[in-house]
This record gives structure tokens, sequence and C-alpha cells, in this order.
């Protein structure tokens, strides 16, 4: 399972600007804000954009300074794998330490859209045992029921985290991870694909404004 909201990007301008800074290009900037609030890249800021894109990491350093910040829903499992992506990025994660029994657990709680009847069985019971803990913990405080839920826990916990990163960042993770086994990966390659210009970042021709 994984869920991407509050979606928005930033940087264009500057980033623009940047990337015409070598050659002094300034002039021929063509993107513009329209309609008060729409921000269009121009077809010569385009142009170029996706030359140096598609040249390398160092021709396409503009990308690291377009922005995008989400907030993602995803297993720990994922997560786990997301994590390696450390450079040019930042998570605020809602905190399992402090908050684990901040409410009832519940089976939506948790990605398990690929178990059988046995395997569902057998999370419905963890489940029951976390909230047996969580009880207890709520009712006498005593650390040893809080790491009972810890320790128990599954990867296939859902956890919220607020993910800041930019498009140099999305372009190796949809390269690396588009043909991944996980869905989840699928799903956030899909994602990467809405966004805003995306073919910055596949190589795939097809614009779309802000």
């Amino acid at each position: 399972m994984l869920k991407i909201e509050n979606i928005s990007t930033s940087g264009w301008k500057a980033a623009i600007r940047g990337m015409r800074n070598p050659k002094n290009s300034w002039a021929q900037i063509d993107s513009a804000v329209v309609n008060g609030n729409c921000f269009v890249v121009g077809n010569n800021d385009y142009d170029l954009m996706y030359r140096l894109a598609s040249a390398g990491t160092d021709h396409g350093k503009f990308m690291r300074m377009i922005h995008v910040q989400c907030d993602v829903t995803a297993p720990l499992y994922w997560w786990k794998e997301a994590d390696q992506y450390k450079v040019g990025t930042v998570t605020d994660s809602c905190s399992t330490m402090h908050k684990i029994h901040a409410k009832e657990f519940t089976l939506d709680d948790f990605s398990h859209e690929h178990l059988n009847d046995e395997s569902t069985d057998c999370l419905l019971k963890l489940i029951d045992l976390l909230n047996c803990n969580r009880e207890l913990f709520l009712k006498d405080k005593n650390k040893s029921w809080w790491w009972q839920m810890i320790q128990l826990l599954p990867s296939s916990y859902n956890q919220l985290r607020t993910w800041d990163l930019n498009y140099a960042v999305l372009q190796n993770i949809y390269h690396a991870r588009r043909n991944h086994k996980l869905d989840e990966w699928h799903d956030f390659c899909d994602w990467i694909e809405s966004l805003p210009y995306s073919d910055l970042i596949t190589g795939i021709t097809g614009k779309a404004v802000l």
C-alpha cells in the first residue's frame, strides 16, 4: 500500500536561472507565471532543460534545485528501501517510539493486500496481541508492555512521513526502481510520471504545467 498526498513543487524559477548561468543566456528565458499562479516552462527553457537532464547528472544539476514535498504513507518494509536515498532528501516521520500507543491497531494500519486467508488470520491475531499490550501499557505505563508493541510491530505497518526531495533524486529512483518487485515502487514511479514536466525525470516526452 502506498498513499501520496499534499504534493507541492518549488524552485523552478531559480533552477532555470541557474541553468542559464554558464552561458549568460538569461535573455532567452521564456518561462513565466500565467493566470496569477500557474508557472509554465517556455519552449526555449524546456528544450534546454530536457537536453541537460538527458546528458547526465553534471549537466543536469539544475534538477537538484527543483523540490518536491509530499506526505507518503507506506509500509516499513518499503521505507527501509526508500531510506537508501539520503542525499538531497529529508523526511519527518510519525514516531512509533512516542505514539505507537496513541490509537487502537486495526487491519487498515498494515499493508496486507497480498496475504492469503491463513496469513491474514495470523496478522489479525498479532493485532489483537498488540492491542492487548497497548491496553496494559495505557493502564499502568509499565515500559515492559511498550516493549512488546515495539518488538512485535511487523514491517507491514504503514507509517506516514513528510518527504522533501528533488527532481535529481527522483530521476535516480525512477530508473533504479521502476521494474522493482515491490508494488509500492511501481506505484511510486507512476506518481513520478504525474509530476509537472516529469519527462525531465523519466525521459518520456509529455509536458504538463504546474
